[in-house]
């Protein structure tokens, strides 16, 4: 019998990873927020359905909201579902705030969602990234670095 915090098919609570944020920008600092959901919008991530590719997230007046996640309507609630592209509340303490918005003000990064997931106590929660921009050759650099490393562990684990 499976767990009341597992999603369907996953067995770590995973609903979404947006994998391409890794590799576009450098993240330099992690946080975990939790998110202001609507029921259906909880049933719909429970069944492992969400998208975080396109989102970001941005502080507008004094609170931090997730723009552009996208979370499926879920069929069974009928009318009473959510607007599947909405814009989110996040949650973070003042001190935290205040540190985002400093660093998206004055040192020109952005907050990048990297994962989106339930914890322990099946609580839905989403770990944002303050990141800066790659251009294509980094991107290329870090590519190449990332095969290197993989290779010279291939190389050391045969002798």
């Amino acid at each position: 019998m499976a767990k009341k915090n597992q999603t369907r098919g996953r067995g770590d609570g995973l609903v979404a990873e947006n994998r391409r944020a890794r590799r576009d920008y450098s993240v330099e600092d992690t946080l975990e927020a939790g998110l202001v959901l609507q029921g259906s919008e909880v049933k719909s991530l429970r069944e492992g359905r969400a998208n975080i590719a396109e989102a970001y997230a941005s502080v507008e007046e004094g609170e931090l909201w997730l723009i552009n996640c996208d979370i499926p309507i879920y069929p069974a609630a009928n009318r009473f579902n959510h607007e599947p592209k909405r814009k989110r509340k996040l949650l973070v303490s003042r001190r935290e705030l205040a540190r985002l918005a400093q660093a998206v003000e004055r040192a020109g990064r952005t907050i990048v969602p990297l994962k989106l997931y339930f914890n322990e106590r099946g609580i839905a929660k989403l770990l944002i990234g303050i990141a800066t921009g790659r251009k294509a050759h980094d991107k290329r650099d870090v590519e190449a670095k990332r095969d290197w490393q993989r290779q010279k562990a291939r190389l050391l684990r045969e002798r």
